[in-house]
Formats: C-alpha cells, sequence, structure tokens
C-alpha cells in the first residue's frame, strides 16, 4: 500500500464500500496527497461492479478540518492534476473533492466538518451525523474564500439567509440545529454512527441498482436546473425566440396603452368619487 491510499482506508461489504479519512494527527486536513487518495478511492468504487453504494467517513475525533493551510500556505501544495482526473476544476468549471459517480455517497459525519470539510460533506449524497457532529463555514475567518460549493449546496440546503449567517460569522453548527436545518438527515449517538449508516446504505444496496442509478441521476437533474440561474436563463431564452410578439410591438402598442390607462381610472374611481360616509 503506497503512503497516498494508506491516507483513505477502504473496507468493502454487502456491496458497501466504507471509505475513511486516515490523517487524524492533522485533524483529516485536505493535504494534496489526501485529496488525491480521496477521489481516487471514490473513483474505485464508483467503477467496481461489485460495490452499490459509498460511505464517508473520517477517523476520530474529526471528520475534516478542511484544506490543509500549513501546507497550502507553505507553498509546498503539489499542484493540481488535469481536470476531471483529480480533485480541482473538473472540465464543466466546477470545482469538485469528490469525482461525480453513479452510485450515493453517504457522508458519515463523525466529528467537525469546517470549511473545506464542509464542502465535502455538501458534495456527498445525503448526511448521517453522529451526536458529535459540528458543522462550520470558516471560510471568513481565515480569509479565504470558497470554491468547491460552501455558498451554493449550504444555500440549497439550509436557505440563502442562514447560509449567509453560517458564512460571514464561522459560527459551528450542533448536530442537532443541523437536523433541523435539513443539513443532515438522521442524529445518532456516535457509537450507532456506522451501524446505522451502514443498514441505510445496505437498504439501498438490496435495491435494483439500475433503478437506484436513474433515481439518483434525476434527482441530479432536478437539483441542477431549479436554479435562479437556470431560470433566469430559461426566461432570457424565452424572449428571444418569440419572434411573433416582437414583430407586433409597434401595432399593438396604442392598444395597451389605452387599456392600461382605462384600468388605472376604472381601479381609481371609487376612491376619486365616493366622498361620503355612512353609519
Amino acid at each position: 500500500m503506497t503512503d497516498a491510499e494508506s491516507l483513505v482506508r477502504v473496507a468493502t461489504a454487502d456491496r458497501v464500500a466504507t471509505l475513511t479519512l486516515d490523517r487524524p494527527e492533522a485533524r483529516n486536513a485536505l493535504s494534496r496527497a489526501l485529496m488525491d487518495a480521496l477521489w481516487d478511492a471514490v473513483t474505485a468504487a464508483g467503477n467496481d461492479p461489485g460495490i452499490d453504494v459509498v460511505v464517508l467517513t473520517g477517523a476520530d475525533p474529526v471528520f475534516c478540518a478542511g484544506v490543509d493551510l500549513v501546507e497550502a500556505a507553505s507553498g509546498t501544495m503539489s499542484p493540481l492534476r488535469a481536470p476531471g482526473e483529480g480533485p480541482g476544476r473538473d472540465t464543466n468549471g466546477l470545482f469538485r473533492f469528490l469525482p461525480p459517480i453513479a452510485k450515493p455517497v453517504i457522508g458519515a459525519i463523525n466529528g467537525a466538518a469546517v470549511t473545506g470539510g464542509l464542502e465535502v460533506a455538501l458534495q456527498c449524497t445525503f448526511l448521517i451525523a453522529s451526536d458529535r457532529a459540528r458543522f462550520a463555514d470558516t471560510h471568513a475567518r481565515v480569509g479565504v474564500m470558497p470554491g468547491a460549493g460552501a455558498t451554493v449546496l449550504l444555500a440549497a440546503t439550509v436557505g440563502t439567509r442562514k447560509a449567509i449567517e453560517l458564512s460571514l460569522t464561522g459560527n459551528f453548527l450542533t448536530a442537532a440545529e443541523a437536523l433541523r436545518l435539513g443539513l443532515v438527515n438522521h442524529v445518532v449517538p456516535h457509537e450507532d454512527l456506522l451501524p446505522f449508516t451502514h443498514r441505510l446504505a445496505t437498504d439501498i444496496a438490496g435495491n435494483d441498482p439500475h433503478a437506484v442509478r436513474h433515481l439518483l441521476a434525476h434527482y441530479n437533474r432536478l437539483a441542477d436546473t431549479a436554479t435562479l440561474t437556470e431560470a433566469h436563463l430559461l426566461e432570457g431564452i424565452l424572449a428571444e425566440t418569440w419572434r411573433p410578439g416582437l414583430s407586433n410591438v409597434g401595432a399593438r402598442r396604442a392598444a395597451v396603452i389605452a387599456r392600461g390607462r382605462n384600468q388605472v381610472h376604472a381601479d381609481a374611481t371609487p376612491a376619486d368619487t365616493d366622498t361620503t360616509l355612512t353609519s
């Protein structure tokens, strides 16, 4: 086993692959080596016909403290791989820590998931939290900007106003608060985290795998199109391609203005004419 591979422990049982970030001495901070090992492990599970579900967790006491700032600040962090071949900016422009695979990735959040670690969690399909789990976006505290979905995926999950509060303050959410906000699906006692998550994973693995993957792809498509930007783009296309309406604007202008004025005056008449008081 190489040093990179040893950073992510892999265990497989009942068509479920459990990946464990294994850099506890650094709070599972995302060094380039750990990012590469995580990407490769998820890719391998995605390509393995004997795996239907992936569970992602961290070696205690934390899930992931984010990008390794010591390595990043030192200038020793190795270059990114080519787009689509490793963590980083993908060919579609999105920054990903996890490769997009056709199988669900369940995050089993065993402790703090902070900043880049929160983004890793948000890139999972859904999350189960230990009662020891904590969540925070501390980009503003550190003085860096998010790029892997902290603002977009967090807002989509907990709502824009709450996401703004969390990003601007850097304050932590408890597991119970995360459950109330819909960030996690379940909160369980710490010792039950992996057994509970594995039960859900085997429930999924026991279903028709083609149906599961089609449903997952469908949900991903829904999430990808249900955005304000997408809606605005679709409206813009609608307006730009409505040629019959454009050709008649001049001819209809006078009638539109006259109808509008009539409605304004009609709406104003009761207030303008009814000046009596009755008992």
